[in-house]
């Protein structure tokens, strides 16, 4: 199991890998300080100083007792690295290490890419409404060459045995209702029928891809000018591409604002600069499809996030609160279903 580090350990830590792997003697890691978000992940901001450059980092770790939960530190490194090849705007990845003695559990380094992340300032603020009338079709576009990524890469081998996504739209059903019923403390007859319904009208993978696997507004880091940097690689999987746009379109990410895509756009504008970006046809009822299972999916974070807590692996408010927001999506699905031919 992973350690718990304080601040101080942190650096000392750090400062000694950044010595090794830089060759700099003098290597330096200072005030690291522990990030707010990243439920499934600890994120530390600090400032590293190696051969006489000081550049802002951000330390991305398996927390303590989550040890790979959600993917592989080693290939979300590797997708980063993949990602920018590809003209994805993310941060500048550094290091990657899975070695439990040097930090109690697998980490990697990542440039600090300043600028704003939470959808709600996005949504709201005054300073973000060029962003807001332009990022819709930015986030097409960058899904677009997300989806040029080569799944079968050599060093993406880990896409395919991925669990975190299924190759065809009927195995990620499958995959969720699997889930549910191993993690759920309780039943959930709407999520029941759901997976029926899911089942019934399941399209045809449109192709395979390298699918990002948590594509929306809340793993954006944006500036006025809008998309500054995408984020949390960690659900990435070799699937079928419109499972990103169903996810960016579903109802739980638009935080209460009537425009489908993350509150700021519509699928229309999001498709059109998709396709336009060479991202391929997109089917309006494969993607309608893939939103309604974006829902299905919602629900299984949330029973997984609170049966965290609840199985005494991290006692964090947050993951417990979420599980009280299995109703959410479960209410939208109802809607889908009563709205359905």
């Amino acid at each position: 199991m992973g350690e718990r580090l304080d601040a101080a350990a942190l650096a000392d830590r750090l400062g000694a890998f950044l010595r090794e792997r830089s060759g700099d003697p003098r290597a330096t890691v200072a005030a690291p300080r522990r990030l707010a978000g990243g439920a499934s992940r600890e994120l530390w901001s600090l400032d590293a100083s190696w051969n006489g450059e000081t550049r802002g980092l951000v330390l991305r770790r398996d927390p303590p007792g989550r040890e790979g939960d959600a993917g592989d530190r080693g290939l979300e490194f590797a997708l980063l690295q993949a990602a920018a090849e590809a003209r994805v705007p993310v941060p500048r990845v550094h290091w990657s290490c899975d070695d439990p003695a040097v930090l109690g559990s697998a980490f990697f380094l990542m440039d600090h890419v300043q600028g704003e992340t939470l959808p709600r300032r996005l949504l709201r603020d005054a300073a973000y409404a060029d962003a807001r009338r332009g990022m819709t079709a930015q986030l097409g576009e960058i899904l677009a060459r997300i989806h040029t990524i080569d799944p079968d890469r050599a060093e993406l081998a880990g896409l395919a045995s991925a669990d975190q996504g299924g190759a065809s739209p009927r195995e990620e059903v499958a995959r969720i209702a699997a889930a549910i019923r191993e993690l759920a403390v309780e039943p959930h007859p709407v999520l029941d029928l759901a997976e029926r319904w899911l089942l019934e009208r399941a399209p045809s993978a449109a192709r395979r891809t390298v699918v990002h696997g948590d594509y929306r507004i809340g793993n954006v880091i944006f500036g006025p000018e809008g998309v500054r940097a995408i984020l949390d690689w960690e659900l990435a999987h070799a699937g079928d591409p419109l499972e990103d746009l169903g996810w960016l379109c579903t109802e739980s990410w638009r935080f209460g604002e009537p425009l489908p895509v993350g509150g700021i756009g519509t699928r229309e504008e999001l498709v059109a600069a998709y396709e336009k970006a060479g991202g391929g046809p997109v089917d309006p009822d494969a993607l309608a499809w893939w939103e309604a299972c974006g829902s299905f999916k919602v629900a299984l974070v949330w029973i997984m996030q609170a049966r965290v807590f609840l199985d005494g692996r991290v006692p964090s408010v947050e993951l417990a609160s979420l599980g009280r927001r299995t109703a959410e999506p479960e209410a939208e699905l109802l809607r889908i279903l009563r709205e359905s031919p």
